[in-house]
């Protein structure tokens, strides 16, 4: 049994009090599509009287949660006895939307819902990676999604050349520097007089271990008058308008623009007002903590950032929209 096996196991007993019998190899797995054995490992135990299939996340493997439903309630019709999702940590969107559609998992050490049994445990949340408590400042975020962006990937990058394309001060440039280091997700290296950092994973593994650390880019949101100034180069689609670009999302009713605050500041030099509330034909402008100009030569704001703005809201359509997004990531 594997280690992550026995935590699931020492889990069910910790918090239930009661004597579980052992995991074993779930004996109708190869009934399964190979895409799904790929995908998870599969164990059986009798918990509360009840034979449970545990579906168990593979940690090279990563599945939306709009697939993890879809793929248990196959199994669960398959086996015709219940079917519990086992993760190592879920973000609280993903939580939400799974307790929504009573789909029953366990996160070993933090909380068990398997409501077919009358069981919801639900103690601390805990983000991949606990031991990154740290929240990275906008311009450390910035360098990293702008590193996470590049075609073809490439462990090792120059932040110089990253901090100086963003308009970043040398100080500002040395601390992101720290912070990334300070994380494990870089280790900073010279080479002659240049300073070299190398990422310890793929592009796709450090965007799964950075996302507890990163945060939205959007500060503040505010509704104009339509004005040309949209049409500026540092102005990018974004929110909801982004993506729809990027998925089937429908349009929202008003476009929605993301610009730095100092860009905001230059516009209403230039005389555009903000408005007190939303109207027919207004703008949202969205006022981002960094430059949402990441991809230089797009029209809406990297798909990334974008992620991280609107992952937060309770919404299925925006949740599956996120999820078509994902296959426009650049890895």
């Amino acid at each position: 049994m594997t280690t992550y096996s026995n935590a699931v196991l020492r889990y069910l007993q910790e918090i239930l009090g009661l004597e579980v019998s052992i995991l074993r190899p779930w004996a109708r797995a190869n009934e399964l599509p190979y895409f799904l054995r790929d995908a998870f490992q599969f164990c059986e135990l009798e918990l509360l009287g009840h034979p449970i299939v545990l579906v168990m996340e593979r940690a090279e493997v990563k599945q939306s949660i709009s697939e993890v439903r879809t793929w248990l309630n196959k199994i669960t019709t398959l086996v015709g006895q219940p079917v519990v999702y086992v993760t190592s940590a879920l973000a609280s969107y993903d939580r939400r939307r799974l307790i929504e559609y009573k789909v029953p998992f366990i996160v070993p050490g933090n909380q068990l819902y398997i409501p077919g049994l009358g069981l919801d445990l639900r103690e601390y949340f805990r983000q991949r990676s606990p031991s990154m408590q740290e929240v990275l400042s906008p311009s450390a975020q910035a360098m990293l999604i702008t590193a996470l962006l590049r075609k073809p990937w490439q462990y090792d990058w120059q932040p110089a050349k990253v901090a100086a394309a963003l308009g970043y001060t040398p100080m500002t440039l040395s601390r992101a520097v720290k912070e990334l280091t300070a994380t494990g997700l870089a280790t900073a290296y010279t080479v002659g007089r240049s300073r070299w950092l190398r990422m310890e994973h793929s592009a796709e593994q450090t965007w799964a271990h950075a996302k507890p650390m990163l945060r939205t880019p959007v500060r503040r949101t505010v509704w104009v008058e339509v004005n040309d100034v949209a049409t500026q180069h540092s102005i990018r689609l974004a929110g909801l308008s982004a993506l729809a670009h990027y998925s089937m999302l429908a349009e929202p009713k008003l476009p929605v623009y993301a610009m730095t605050a100092a860009n905001w500041k230059v516009a209403m030099d230039k005389g555009v007002r903000e408005l007190p509330e939303p109207e027919t034909g207004a703008q949202e402008w969205q006022l981002w903590s960094y430059s949402p100009a990441l991809m230089p030569d797009a029209d809406t704001v990297d798909p990334l950032s974008l992620t991280l703005s609107l992952q937060e809201i309770n919404d299925d359509r925006i949740q599956i929209a996120l999820d078509e997004l994902k296959g426009q990531f650049p890895w």
